[in-house]
């Protein structure tokens, strides 16, 4: 979600089998259309780039996918849009689905947006349960983020 020019989707896509689809969604016209050209450049068969507000809608069907990756996104949202943002992830996951959030520490150094803003591992793993998801793992992607990984939790 909010996959930009699509960095991580290029890195996974190598990752996946021919079986694996990515759905690359982003509000960024721009972003999705560099992501596109690169696709076509270099042949890439397992991304689809999907223009969509996330905060709006998430142009995929109910339990549709296995894995959702968020990184450095959920700080940026209001609580309004991280509500709607995670109701519609929690929908198109899959029941044994993974949601996967890399966020920036709350340190005032590095790169990233002011600690003001930053969400904590505590203030993450809490908004995420609260729409459902249950905190399977916990750590550091190097010196200024963290990766919290989650289950959706059974209905």
């Amino acid at each position: 979600m909010a996959c930009g020019v699509g960095r991580y989707s290029l890195e996974m896509a190598k990752l996946l089998d021919q079986g694996g689809l990515i759905n690359a969604v982003d509000l960024w016209d721009d972003g999705i259309e560099s992501l596109r050209n690169i696709i076509r450049e270099q042949g890439i068969a397992n991304i689809q780039p999907l223009l969509a507000d996330i905060t709006k809608g998430i142009p995929l069907n109910d339990g549709s996918i296995d894995f959702c990756l968020m990184a450095t996104i959920l700080h940026d949202l209001s609580p309004e849009g991280q509500d709607a943002t995670l109701k519609e992830i929690k929908r198109v996951l899959k029941d044994d689905g993974v949601l996967a959030v890399i966020e920036f520490k709350k340190i005032d150094k590095g790169p990233g947006p002011p600690v003001s803003i930053r969400m904590s591992e505590q203030e993450t793993e809490k908004t995420l349960r609260k729409h459902g998801f249950l905190k399977t793992y916990l750590g550091e992607v190097g010196e200024f983020n963290y990766l919290l990984t989650l289950k959706k939790r059974s209905a």
